[in-house]
């Protein structure tokens, strides 16, 4: 019997040291959560937050794509005003330049004589009428003289005379299609001699409502 309670001793001596002692314990404090094991953080791609969305990098399109564009916007425009480009209304050719000397004035009268021909759509009506000379020296400009003086001129000089048409005179008017042979009479301040080493003489006619004018030179 002394042994059995000697047994018995030993046996709660033994669940005694297996119960943990509550004062080991550390006490739960009020509203903070029990330590849990730190999460497991997944990693994903670097995301460089020093760019901006809102920038012209993010917004617009390469800047090769853009010039090139570009250049086809400008290659259409050139192309379209080549096409609309404005145009003399009328063609023809100069087919004779007779030219005499005024004595002592240093001064020629040339009879420019051309074929004219209207190659618009609409009557070519005839505004104004002028000689261009162009020399070494550079380029001059004269007025025709008016067709009533034709017959005095011709009458001082009978070589102005030579292949002479009829007159061309403002208001003077021609049907699309139309052509005519005609002649001018300008006087240009050279001698002779300057006149006959000149670069190109030219008729030029400028019509009505037209931003070019029509030139016949040789």
């Amino acid at each position: 019997m002394e042994r059995r309670g000697v047994e018995s001793e030993s046996a709660k001596q033994s669940m005694s040291d297996q119960i943990p002692n509550p004062a080991s314990i550390p006490p739960a404090t009020p509203g903070v959560p029990a330590a849990t094991s730190p999460p497991t953080i997944q990693r994903g791609p670097t995301i460089n937050i020093g760019d901006e969305f809102g920038t012209a990098k993010r917004n617009l399109p390469p800047a090769k794509i853009v010039l090139l564009a570009i250049g086809g916007v400008l290659v259409i425009a050139c192309v379209i005003a080549f096409l609309q480009r404005a145009k003399p209304q009328g063609a023809g050719s100069l087919d004779s330049v007779t030219a005499v000397e005024i004595p002592g004035q240093n001064t020629v009268l040339v009879a420019l004589t051309f074929t004219l021909r209207n190659t618009g759509e609409k009557p070519l009506w005839v505004h104004g009428i002028r000689g261009k000379l162009v020399t070494s020296g550079g380029e001059l400009s004269s007025d025709a003289v008016s067709a009533v003086d034709f017959d005095r001129y011709y009458q001082a000089f009978p070589a102005l005379k030579a292949n002479a048409q009829p007159a061309l005179s403002p208001e003077d008017k021609l049907q699309p299609g139309q052509e005519v042979q005609k002649t001018v009479v300008v006087g240009f301040p050279v001698t002779l001699d300057a006149f006959n080493q000149r670069h190109s003489v030219s008729a030029v006619i400028q019509p009505y409502d037209q931003p070019l004018p029509v030139v016949l030179t040789k």
